[in-house]
């Protein structure tokens, strides 16, 4: 008989070793169901490469991809540490977005240094509100965090179709819906041949890191993340710390939409993120909520995204396939936590009876 018991505690070599097996495993696994599938897996993984990092301006937008999803995953990296779980990353883009559009459309004719600082707390506010509506359902009224979190998407998707479509439909647009471009000033400048968000996406992940290590604030998430009635017990506010973690969470997603808008799209559009909110959960998870790592898993995945719509145009292959890969990728990896936590026990009949 096969049960499940939990593994004593893993040295942290052979935690790294579980996973970079499991990740290498991922990679065959992936071979193997390309070949089954009649494409060769060295062409299609040599093409993800070249695709994503071939030249100057593949390269530039894989970069474009995973500064935005950097900082999504700190956000869903601070609320998932309190065990709060935050699906609503997309709906806080998208209202970071807006915060940013409506400075930059309010305030046009400020200076580019004060107007991008302006669009950054609008995003940082917005995100933030849409946040906290959730945190206060939650520690008011005991809802699920998930169901509201993954509805208010949608409402604010459809908030940006509507003022897309309607008020703020560009008059110029020759009846196209689409939303006027930002004035120059309103648009992040360049830095060694990138825009500037990854600088700002770089320094969020290093102020994330010292928060949640080194601060009191941090200590308290973990605290609340492993049972709130033990913070209670130690004197510790749980509706305080609830409601300032969730909304630095949107915030930091309100962050990331305003320089979606602000750099790569130059303007807003109800297609800003490309599914990049859900896409980092994921990425916040495999990284252990680490904001180190989520760096490296965030690019990780931005190459994946940007070699997978390059395959596309290359080999005729759809671009969905990066998706399978994506999939493969998260089952392996998950799978390895599982066995860094527990282990198969195999036992008689009779030792259950004794």
């Amino acid at each position: 008989m096969i049960r499940i018991a939990a593994r004593p505690e893993v040295s942290g070599f052979r935690e790294n070793l579980l996973r970079i097996a499991a990740a290498f495993t991922a990679l065959a696994a992936s071979a193997l169901i390309m070949a089954l599938m009649g494409y060769r897996p060295l062409d299609v993984f040599g093409n993800i490469l070249s695709g994503s990092l071939g030249t100057a301006y593949r390269f530039r937008e894989t970069v474009n991809k995973a500064v935005p999803l950097t900082v999504l995953s700190l956000g869903t990296a601070v609320a998932f540490r309190m065990k709060f779980w935050n699906i609503g990353q997309e709906g806080q883009f998208y209202l970071g977005a807006y915060g940013a559009s409506l400075a930059a459309f309010t305030f046009s004719d400020l200076p580019a240094p004060l107007l991008l600082t302006v669009m950054f707390l609008g995003g940082l506010f917005f995100g933030g509100f849409w946040a906290l509506i959730p945190a206060l359902l939650k520690t008011r009224f005991s809802t699920n965090e998930t169901l509201v979190t993954l509805m208010l998407n949608y409402i604010a998707a459809k908030w940006i179709s509507y003022l897309q479509y309607g008020p703020w439909k560009d008059p110029k647009g020759l009846g196209f819906p689409k939303i006027a471009a930002f004035s120059p000033n309103a648009v992040l400048p360049s830095f060694l041949g990138l825009h500037a968000g990854w600088i700002i996406a770089v320094l969020l992940a290093a102020l994330i890191y010292v928060l949640l290590r080194r601060t009191k604030l941090g200590y308290e998430i973990d605290v609340i993340g492993e049972s709130a009635a033990t913070a209670r017990y130690a004197g510790m506010s749980v509706f305080r710390v609830t409601i300032i973690t969730i909304v630095l969470s949107g915030g930091l997603c309100g962050i990331a939409g305003m320089m979606q808008a602000s750099a790569v799209e130059r303007s807003l559009s109800d297609q800003l993120s490309g599914g990049l909110g859900f896409t980092s959960v994921i990425t916040a998870w495999l990284a252990r909520l680490d904001p180190p790592s989520i760096l490296v898993t965030a690019f990780l995945f931005s190459i994946l995204i940007q070699g997978g719509n390059f395959l596309q145009s290359s080999l005729q292959i759809p671009a969905s396939i990066s998706l399978v890969l994506q999939g493969i990728i998260i089952f392996f990896v998950l799978g390895s936590e599982f066995f860094i936590r527990y282990r198969f026990v195999w036992s008689s009949g009779k030792e259950e009876k004794e």
